[in-house]
């Protein structure tokens, strides 16, 4: 096999094939060539959406999407649940089929990316256990709602799965489990697999040889400024940028950004779990500078696979026109910032 493959590169060459995309093995997935994966993290639509929505992301040039089944917890309760009677149509499995069926219709790779909502409380970063017996119900209906989608991920040709998202604790608490789960995952999904951790415990995670990608949900505080300047933040990037890159070396995988987002407010780069957001005041170039900073520094790196920007919406609650210069979330839509991640996206 290894002489013909030779024998055929060599032909080729001399007949004057011009690039090597043109001889490389139909085996060789093209979904993860050298080129970055540039998405987006869809929210999951409350009501039925038509292709064309999907397809909006399109406009900042994403190429990927990041579908979103929210499962959850119970404050102070161990099971992961995951019913089908959700309020939201995107979350259900019926939503979350119709969504990948679109998102490819119009083009578009996909990440299947479940993340837990612990009820009362919201992140499951905080999400603990204290006794054996509960870990033992968590890790059960947990690997039931992962395989799952890991199942109907594989039956429909998603091009890459996130076995969890920010578990700050759990991983540390429970590493074998995981381990075990990744390789579950892999015996009913053929593509390729990341976790998502958040950007304070990635160097806790003791199953990155086990993945494809290492995953980091990237939110890290990069300046105390109400208005910080492009040269600075590209400067924190820096620091940041060394400690990734040994990460990847180690581990011979690439870093990719599971989420990475800014606010449209004042210090939106500090962390914005510090701030009561009715005390700072919206700053729409705060999140244009923040977006900037990122493409200029450490999404140049070649051991940088890309990420997936957080978020963009599918539909509005309350019929108002998603985004806008008003708006303070992290949604870029109807932004400056819109052309940022437009012109970054683009570049090949």
């Amino acid at each position: 096999m290894q002489k013909n493959f030779i024998l055929l590169f060599t032909v080729l060459l001399l007949s004057g094939c011009s690039e090597i995309s043109d001889i490389v093995p139909e085996n060789i997935e093209p979904s993860f060539k050298n080129q970055k994966i540039n998405g987006a993290n869809f929210e999951m639509p409350s009501v039925p959406v038509n292709k064309e929505l999907i397809g909006g992301v399109k406009r900042v040039n994403a190429e990927w999407v990041a579908i979103i089944p929210y499962g959850h917890t119970l404050r102070g309760k161990a099971e992961v649940i995951y019913t089908d009677n959700k309020g939201w149509w995107g979350e259900s499995t019926k939503g979350v089929i119709e969504c990948i069926k679109m998102a490819q219709e119009q083009g578009l790779k996909t990440m299947m990316k479940p993340h837990v909502w612990v009820v009362g409380q919201g992140w499951p970063g905080d999400f603990d256990l204290s006794d054996e017996e509960n870990w033992k119900i968590w890790e059960t209906s947990y690997e039931k709602y992962i395989l799952t989608f890991a199942k109907l991920s594989d039956s429909m040709k998603v091009d890459l799965f996130c076995i969890g998202t920010e578990y700050r604790k759990a991983v540390v608490k429970r590493p074998n489990f995981w381990k075990n789960l990744i390789k579950k995952v892999r015996g009913v999904y053929k593509g390729k697999i990341t976790y998502a951790a958040n950007w304070d415990n990635y160097n806790k995670v003791d199953f990155w040889d086990e993945v494809d990608f290492i995953g980091i949900d990237a939110y890290f505080p990069l300046s105390m400024e109400a208005k910080p300047k492009l040269e600075d933040l590209k400067a924190a990037w820096k620091i940041i940028e060394k400690k990734l890159k040994k990460l990847s070396d180690e581990h011979d995988a690439k870093i990719l950004f599971t989420e990475y987002g800014y606010k449209s407010i004042e210090y939106s780069n500090s962390g914005f779990w510090k701030y009561d957001e009715d005390t700072v005041l919206t700053n729409q170039n705060n999140q244009n500078v923040a977006y900037e900073a990122l493409f200029e520094s450490i999404w140049q790196n070649e051991w940088m696979a890309g990420g997936f920007f957080w978020k963009w919406h599918l539909h509005s609650m309350d019929n108002v026109e998603i985004g806008g210069p008003e708006n303070r979330r992290y949604t870029p839509q109807g932004k400056i910032t819109e052309e940022v991640i437009q012109k970054w996206y683009g570049k090949k």
